[in-house]
């Protein structure tokens, strides 16, 4: 029923651009001033505090008037989506209201506690590659472009999901040369369609170690300690410190062990590792050098980085792909580039982003009539946005050496962040809950909230999703369906949006915006979550007989019932004797429904039917009901017509609002009758 996330692939050769799309009037400044390039080396990330900076460069807030687009707005909204894929024990404040608890119990098949971290995408499986690597993106991001987080209010939102992605790396390296790289089980958790707080499939856990390593998430997970320990050095610097030494940890068992982690867990047919572990060893080694000034791991990033691929059947270093969860090369040219200013990392990184814009050798990334640079069918904004995020940051640095480059480049980051924002053929945004007439259908199980596990029920998304970018068009031609159908091409992830707020962050701090005031708005239900639907079974002299449907569709948020009661008000006839007073089930999907007959007071009455052995939530079309036929019987002279319940009873089966629905003696649904002596 749920897709399989497609893996990243080698890619072909690019062709000619097409067009170099439309650009939106801006009222700024043209250029960025720059550091220079000895004062980019002087700039130590270890500084920390709401204005650190990495090694390639400050961004500098430019003289602007209106922008494009409210950016503040949009990396507000960025960080909200981070928040709502979280799993595990939310806190008090977290600010997704149609989000709760979920996966309880990660790690308990291994006796650990490894509750937490973020679900991949519109899944609910841990994938720690990707995970890890969108959190080194992220962290990146407010490095490099900590004035664009700070002038939009979000530097708390970004450190907040910093420490809540780190505290599941923690509990995910309970030993030096052991992590946990994957929970959940990819396919059985792409058969069910439902929201994460209901799950009730199996999420085993699968880890590397010394028998079995994983160097690349191994690596990946060093990198992503190391660069967000640098954004908590100066507010809290034990947590940093600890951060830094998983990182070492990490960094020696991937160096000391090498393999390929999906040889050893199943994330082959969603995550596999295709381009190794090479580019985690540089990467990884580089933030753990900007974490500890420790020149070692400069060293052995520089000598690691001479084994990274090349093109092939060349020794030229690899440029026809980008940056993204899988293949960290491109990164590490242009960070190496900035921090050593060495001319072998300088020309990697200037050929690479050549191919991106203005072409090597004839050839580049392919570009849409509208202006979107498109290198891969699956996700491809990501990848527009990834690279936009490092030439934005890249240019400002290059502006001392290369200002013809920087320029370009520079224009082609903000044409592409522009792109997803809504500057594009359709006058769109691709963001979920910003722009004009954005996504509505994201591919996400949890903001779609269908109870019967049904990606078409209900027909509408249940949640707004705000700040997720989805995959964007498929082909190179401008071309985009809202639907959540369409999984490739509004399909999610946290690493959709790792490089993508890293930018926002750049434009805000260049181009300005206001994050919005009241954000977010607290969803309220849609409908009844919880309720009760009856029809008349039959009626005679003596008895009732009512067909009663319990139903959970819940999702703000979803929750199962475990303790479920119902009652069926009636008032006892004038000469009937309530010791003669029966209640029977033939039919129920409850172990064991009948719970007695009650007297309420006066002449009031209610048959109880018990449903607790039942559990009842909203994962599909036969576990979110439960029907129970009970018949209640008076002795001659019966007569329902003025039975509280009985009201609306009808042959059709409707929402019986007066057939009250308990969980755990807590009144859910139903209007009870007044006190006896009051009616």
């Amino acid at each position: 029923m749920s897709p399989r996330r497609r893996p990243q692939t080698t890619p072909g050769p690019g062709v000619p651009a097409a067009g170099s799309g439309r650009r939106r009037t801006r009222t700024a400044l043209a250029g960025c001033a720059a550091a220079s390039l000895a004062a980019a080396l002087l700039v130590p990330l270890a500084t920390g505090g709401a204005t650190a900076r990495a090694a390639s460069g400050a961004v500098q807030q430019e003289a602007a008037a209106e922008p494009a687009f409210n950016y503040a707005e949009a990396l507000q909204k960025s960080m909200f989506f981070y928040q709502a894929q979280r799993s595990g024990d939310l806190p008090d404040d977290n600010p997704v209201s149609w989000r709760g608890d979920s996966a309880l119990d990660d790690g308990a098949d291994v006796g650990l506690d490894l509750t937490g971290g973020w679900y991949d995408a519109g899944d609910h499986v841990k994938f720690g590659l990707p995970m890890a690597a969108s959190a080194t993106l992220l962290a990146w991001g407010g490095l490099a472009a900590g004035d664009g987080y700070e002038q939009s209010d979000q530097l708390d939102e970004l450190k907040d999901n910093l420490r809540w992605v780190n505290d599941y790396f923690i509990r995910a390296h309970p030993e030096p040369n052991v992590l946990y790289a994957q929970v959940g089980d990819g396919d059985e958790d792409h058969r069910w369609w439902g929201p994460a707080e209901v799950m009730q499939m199996e999420r085993p856990a699968y880890r590397v170690d010394t028998s079995c390593p994983g160097s690349d998430v191994a690596g990946e997970t060093a990198a992503a300690m190391a660069s967000s320990s640098l954004l908590f050095a100066e507010d809290d610097p034990a947590y940093a410190a600890t951060l830094v030494q998983h990182a070492e940890e990490l960094y020696e068992f991937a160096d000391t062990y090498r393999g390929v982690y999906s040889d050893c867990v199943p994330a082959g047919n969603f995550y596999r590792s295709w381009s190794g572990y090479q580019d985690e060893l540089v990467w990884g080694a580089y933030w753990l050098y900007k974490a500890t000034g420790d020149p070692a791991y400069l060293d052995k990033a520089e000598s690691e980085y001479d084994l990274l691929a090349n093109e092939p059947q060349s020794t030229t270093r690899s440029y026809r792909w980008t940056i993204a969860w899988d293949n960290k090369a491109y990164g590490a040219y242009a960070l190496l580039a900035m921090e050593t200013g060495d001319a072998r990392y300088i020309e990697d990184a200037n050929r690479w982003l050549d191919f991106w814009t203005t072409g090597v050798n004839g050839q580049s990334v392919r570009y849409s009539p509208g202006g979107q640079a498109f290198l891969d069918t699956w996700g491809s904004l990501r990848y527009a946005a990834n690279t936009a995020f490092v030439a934005l940051v890249y240019s400002d640095w290059l502006d001392a050496t290369d200002s013809t480059r920087a320029a370009r480049y520079r224009a082609f980051g903000e044409d592409q962040i522009d792109y997803a924002l809504g500057d594009n053929p359709r006058g769109s945004s691709y963001v979920v809950g910003f722009g004009e007439n954005p996504p509505q259908n994201p591919h996400h199980r949890t903001a779609h909230g269908s109870w019967t596990d049904q990606l078409t029920n209900p027909v509408e998304t249940r949640h707004v999703l705000y700040g997720a970018l989805v995959g964007g068009p498929s082909s190179a031609n401008d071309q985009y369906t809202d639907s959540r159908q369409d999984y490739v091409s509004n399909e999610v992830a946290t690493d959709y949006n790792a490089g993508f707020s890293g930018a926002l962050a750049v434009m805000a701090a260049r181009y300005g915006g206001t994050a919005l005031a009241d954000f977010p708005p607290v969803e309220e239900p849609d409908d009844a979550e919880m309720y009760v639907e009856g029809s008349l079974n039959a009626t005679g002299s003596t008895f009732t007989e009512i067909k009663a449907t319990v139903r959970n569709q819940s999702a703000f948020p979803a929750r199962a019932l475990t303790d479920a009661t119902f009652r069926y008000w009636f008032t006892l006839d004038e000469g009937t004797d309530p010791a003669d007073l029966t209640v029977v089930s033939h039919y129920s999907e409850c172990p064991d429904p009948v719970a007695g007959i009650h007297h309420a007071g006066g002449d009031l009455y209610y048959a109880e039917l018990d449903c607790s052995g039942k559990l009842i939530y909203p994962g599909g079309q036969s576990q979110h009901r439960a029907e129970v036929q009970f018949r209640i019987d008076g002795g001659p002279g019966w007569d329902p017509a003025d039975d509280w319940s009985y009201q609306g009873i009808g042959q059709t089966p409707a929402r019986a609002g007066y057939i009250t629905l308990y969980d755990g003696g807590e009144l859910v649904w139903g209007t009870e009758p007044a006190p006896s002596a009051q009616r």
